[in-house]
């Protein structure tokens, strides 16, 4: 996804990543499959985030651009949509047209986005993204943090999983944001 696929660091880096939306996609999956029709969005996210992450090394990214976008555009036309049922949806709003972004700017032919970053800086809108991240990551750390002692085992409502799990998973997403956002 970002930089040279050789390298010891950056490879390492994009497995971990590769790993972590991996099981957080399979396990939205999971519970999209019971009572949580919701998390099927969250579920693709993942699996999108994670094919994103795979370390190429400049092969395949002739069809990981046009793919991935059409992709997460779709998501963020579905996030758009789920926006009549309440604002809760925003989040995945955002998190769709981010990826969407990230596929733009670090696909082929990206090589003017990439200049324009190094002259200037990190684009307005990468910090902006990088910001919304940083806060929605500590926040839901809070949140799991503070869930410890009032959040039973049970699942949760309509989720399909334990409280803390679901959180435990919205978490790592959006920390594997945070870090494609950081790595771009």
């Amino acid at each position: 996804m970002h930089g040279s696929a050789t390298s010891p660091t950056t490879s390492l880096s994009s497995w971990l990543l590769v790993l972590l939306c991996t099981v957080s996609g399979a396990y939205c999956l999971r519970r999209a499959r019971g009572s949580d029709a919701g998390a099927a969005g969250e579920a693709v996210m993942g699996f999108g985030m994670a094919l994103m992450a795979v370390p190429l090394g400049g092969r395949g990214d002739g069809w990981r651009t046009p793919v991935l976008g059409v992709v997460f555009c779709g998501a963020a036309l579905h996030a758009l949509w789920l926006l009549r049922g309440g604002p809760h949806h925003a989040h995945h709003l955002v998190g769709s047209l981010t990826m969407a972004y990230l596929t733009l700017m670090t696909g082929p032919g990206s090589e003017h986005g990439q200049a324009h970053a190094q002259a200037a800086g990190p684009p307005l809108l990468t910090g902006a993204l990088l910001l919304y991240y940083a806060g929605y990551v500590m926040l839901g750390g809070t949140r799991l943090i503070t869930a410890g002692d009032a959040v039973s085992a049970r699942p949760a409502p309509g989720r399909g999983g334990p409280a803390e799990l679901v959180r435990a998973c919205r978490l790592a997403m959006g920390i594997g944001m945070l870090a494609m956002l950081l790595m771009m």
